[in-house]
C-alpha cells in the first residue's frame, strides 16, 4: 500500500502511463481492500483455493471502485462524494477518465465488476454480499 502512495505522490503534476495508474491503485485502493478481505477469509479459515478467488475478487473491486470514484469526479456531485467535483482534473491527478476517456472508464469498469463477480461464482449464496458490494459500486460510476 505504502508503494502505490509514494507512486502516486511522485506522479502528482505530471503524465502517468496506463501502467503506472494501474500499478499505483492496485498497489493502493486494491491492496487495501485485499488485506481485508484475505484477513476476513483467514480468521473465517478459507482454504488456498478461496483465498485465491477472493484476492482476484479483492483486486478487482479494488480497481473498480477507484475507476468508479475517477468517473465520480468527473459527472458526479459533491454530495455524492464528500469533495468538489473535479477536483481530480483540478489538481492535475492522472485518472482513469483522464487516460481512457469517460466511456471506456465506464466499460473498464464493469468488466473489473464482471471479473470480481465471477471470481466467486462457486460460492453461490455465501457470496451474495460480495456480490451486492460490488454491484452497488459499479452503479455509482455510471
Amino acid at each position: 500500500m505504502v508503494a502505490g502512495q509514494v507512486a502516486d505522490i511522485e506522479n502528482e503534476n505530471k503524465a502517468c502511463s496506463v501502467e503506472m495508474l494501474d500499478y499505483i491503485h492496485i498497489n493502493k485502493t486494491a491492496a487495501l481492500i485485499i488485506a481485508a478481505i484475505r484477513a476476513g477469509a483467514q480468521l473465517g479459515g478459507a482454504n488456498t483455493k478461496m483465498l485465491n478467488d477472493l484476492t482476484i475478487y479483492a483486486e478487482n473491486l479494488g480497481l473498480a471502485f477507484q475507476i468508479a470514484d475517477d468517473i465520480l469526479d468527473v459527472i458526479g456531485s459533491e454530495e455524492e462524494m464528500g469533495k468538489k467535483a473535479g477536483s481530480d482534473s483540478a489538481n492535475e491527478k492522472s485518472t482513469y477518465p483522464a487516460l481512457y476517456g469517460l466511456e471506456a472508464s465506464k466499460e473498464k469498469l464493469m468488466e473489473l465488476t464482471d471479473t470480481a463477480i465471477n471470481a466467486l461464482a462457486d460460492y453461490y449464496d455465501n457470496a451474495e454480499f460480495f456480490v451486492k458490494l460490488a454491484q452497488d459500486l459499479a452503479v455509482r460510476g455510471k
